[in-house]
């Protein structure tokens, strides 16, 4: 898992949003179920990719279905017996609670990627946030602006 700290500038705007004001609930698989279990509930909620987490909620990283499709199939493994963890890519982004969406979607933009996992410090999971969520945002607080000078 890569994670890009922060630099603060030494004039930070006490205002700014935090990951935190705008995370999303999101699901997990855990590290201990096999391959099919895995793509069975992917397939349940309709989803290509998925967070991974130990027994404590910690992230690990992440599976995709494509990449356990490949590897459990095309090398004759048993999807049954087969542990998720083995499948998981541990080398994703992802961004803390308390960073602010600035940083987030800084981050997410230079990667290019649409969506990371949310973590606390101690990198317990506790949702997701997506370039789309924090374009809504932008767009909701620009509305509002006009209206903070008012008397």
């Amino acid at each position: 898992m890569e994670q890009i700290e922060p630099k603060h500038s030494s004039a930070a705007n006490f205002e700014a949003r935090t990951v935190r004001d705008i995370i999303e609930p999101t699901r997990s698989i855990f590290n201990n179920v096999s391959v099919k279990a895995a793509l069975d509930e992917m397939q349940a909620r309709a989803i290509d990719s998925s967070p991974v987490i130990d027994q404590r909620g910690e992230l690990l990283g992440a599976v995709s279905k494509n990449k356990m499709n490949r590897e459990v199939g095309g090398l004759g493994h048993d999807p049954k017996t087969e542990p998720v963890e083995a499948h998981m890519g541990t080398n994703n982004l992802y961004c803390f609670e308390d960073q602010t969406v600035a940083e987030a979607e800084q981050m997410m933009l230079n990667a290019n990627v649409g969506e990371v996992p949310v973590v606390t410090r101690e990198k317990f999971l506790v949702g997701t946030i997506n370039i789309d969520a924090i374009a809504q945002d932008r767009k909701r607080r620009e509305r509002l602006e006009p209206f903070k000078y008012r008397a």
